[in-house]
């Protein structure tokens, strides 16, 4: 019967239900498994011709070459990209700082601020204006509803002891811009980057100036999510000298959002997006001074506190992201391998060692037997050769692989041993 001889069969009785022990403990394991990261993301951005937009698709390229899809869904501003990630539209939103807050969106949570978005002032030139009160009367463009420059204005004006009187117009952007050109407004409100060309416009242009918020450093003081930045003298036109004198601005941090169970590989990875496209620094932030746990509009997802305390997960260091996700989710795995396969690795192989000479070595206890028998002279010779006789039949049909035929045979020496002293004895 050569199966019989095979180690195969005998290996598989021993081995056999240790692997159904360790199948079944990765299956158990295979349960905890984290569900992969989307290939598919979607981000609420703000006006088209603004920053939030501009960044985004920054953003997106990066993304692609990871194979993620960024999907950019443009809005109003601040206001609208909060109310769609309560409502789970959208999965991750810019917010401007000092917009949102823990009790009007619970469960939202901040991956840090990415840049300074300056709150400006534009008002005609022949006006002089040295607080927010001066625009007591005035036509204002105070942004679009649901924008974050229209309620961070409306707030400051009415700190200021102004109240709307009908004078105040929900114009953001272009339109802003061209009713204050026009002789629509006398002045007009923008958060907006330092570097955006609507601001370059503005700047450039003869008939238009910039407010100094001389009182900055008061605001800060009474407006934590606000911080005084300063627009060097020249910055934006070395040979022109625009703007030509320092400009004293307010801003605001423009802030990462994003929704409660956005899968935290992608926070990462967002996180390395963000930190490749602000860390370059502009004319109102430092290099590598963004992006930073630090003026939140909510408080700071776990997974991005990580990110800014541990920098990139080591996997994402050295594999492309796809790889990356796979190994980290498929970690939980090496549990059962640890507990379960390498110490049977370890103690099976002495285990099937014992359990293949045990088929052989209990006949030495017949022999033994058979022995004692003898020399205590008390049982006929005829029953021990009897009992030898049925060792010998039975060790035959004893089967063990090949590697332990030797083993098999030197019993058989050893029955004839013992036969041989019976006889030189009888």
């Amino acid at each position: 019967m050569p199966g019989d001889r095979s180690p195969i069969k005998h290996q598989m009785k021993i081995y056999g239900p240790a692997a159904l022990l360790v199948i079944a403990a990765f299956v158990v394991a295979f349960q905890f498994i984290k569900p992969a990261p989307p290939d598919r993301i979607v981000m609420a951005t703000g006006g088209v011709d603004g920053a939030y937009h501009r960044f985004a698709s920054r953003y997106a390229e990066i993304l692609a070459r990871e194979g993620i899809t960024l999907e950019l869904r443009p809005t109003a501003g601040s206001v609208e990209n909060i109310e769609l990630l309560r409502a789970g539209e959208v999965s991750l939103a810019m917010v401007q700082g000092g917009v949102g807050d823990v009790e009007s969106a619970p469960g939202l949570t901040s991956l840090g601020s990415v840049y300074y978005e300056p709150l400006w002032l534009f008002h005609r030139k022949d006006l002089e204006l040295r607080r927010l009160g001066d625009l007591a009367g005035r036509w204002l463009a105070i942004g679009p509803e649901g924008s974050g420059t229209r309620a961070l204005v409306t707030g400051l004006l009415k700190d200021n002891g102004l109240e709307n009187g009908g004078a105040w117009l929900g114009l953001g952007g272009q339109e802003a811009l061209e009713a204050l050109l026009g002789g629509g407004v006398d002045a007009a409100f923008f958060v907006i980057s330092a570097e955006s060309e609507l601001a370059s416009r503005m700047l450039r242009h003869p008939e238009i100036r910039a407010m100094d918020f001389a009182r900055a450093n008061a605001y800060t003081r009474r407006y934590p999510f606000l911080n005084s930045v300063e627009l060097p003298e020249g910055v934006v036109d070395l040979a022109l000298n625009i703007p030509d004198r320092n400009v004293r601005l307010l801003a605001p941090a423009a802030n990462l959002v994003s929704e409660p169970d956005l899968h935290p590989a992608l926070i990462d990875l967002l996180l390395q997006a963000a930190s490749e496209v602000h860390g370059t620094g502009g004319w109102l932030e430092g290099r590598d001074e963004f992006p930073v746990p630090e003026m939140l509009a909510f408080p700071l997802n776990k997974e991005a506190e990580r990110f800014y305390k541990s920098g990139p997960p080591f996997l994402q260091r050295y594999l492309p992201f796809w790889a990356a996700s796979l190994v980290d989710r498929l970690k939980v795995l090496l549990l059962p391998l640890l507990v379960l396969l390498f110490p049977l690795f370890k103690i099976m192989p002495p285990i099937y060692s014992w359990r293949m000479r045990a088929r052989i070595y209990r006949w030495y206890g017949e022999l033994e037997q058979a022995e004692e028998k003898f020399a205590a002279g008390r049982v006929p010779l005829a029953e021990i050769h009897e009992q030898l006789d049925r060792v010998e039949l039975e060790v035959q049909h004893v089967k063990v692989p090949l590697s332990f035929t030797n083993q098999l045979y030197h019993l058989r020496q050893h029955i004839d041993l013992v036969r041989a002293r019976i006889a030189a004895d009888e």
